[in-house]
């Protein structure tokens, strides 16, 4: 049985069900459940990553949706998410192809392992690379 995840980003979109495509074409996410509103948008999707998720949804006027801000409404982001994957160079160039905006070209740290950081088409920040915190 695969460990538990004990963080697990959850995001909101305004075009939730493009960004599920994205994120499945560009970064090798793969569909765990996608539940639509009646009105056709994502009420809460699951992707998955090797043994990680992300959740995320259509933006909504509710309480909570009214907490979170999509980048490009607000100039920025505060908060990114980090991918494991066992080649930084290959996720790369697939990336690149789906139409991530870099922004910052694979590079190797100086504490191990090589990595890369991109945009989704929001404005999301990711990072995908091969260091693995939880194997120190």
């Amino acid at each position: 049985m695969p460990a538990k995840i004990g963080v697990i980003p959850a995001l909101q979109y305004k075009d939730a069900k493009a960004a599920i495509e994205f994120l499945c074409r560009a970064f090798g996410f793969e569909k765990n459940a996608v539940y639509e509103d009646t009105d056709g948008s994502i009420a809460h999707a699951q992707l998955t990553h090797g043994n990680g998720m992300v959740m995320l949804g259509s933006e909504k006027d509710t309480d909570y949706g009214k907490l979170l801000k999509r980048p490009r409404d607000v100039g920025g982001v505060t908060m990114s998410a980090y991918v494991i994957v066992d080649d930084a160079d290959a996720h790369f160039t697939r990336a690149k192809a789906a139409g991530a905006q870099i922004v910052r070209e694979p590079e190797t740290q100086d504490y191990g392992g090589r990595d890369y950081t991109c945009k989704d088409p929001e404005g999301h920040v990711w990072t995908f690379g091969t260091y693995d915190p939880m194997a120190q």
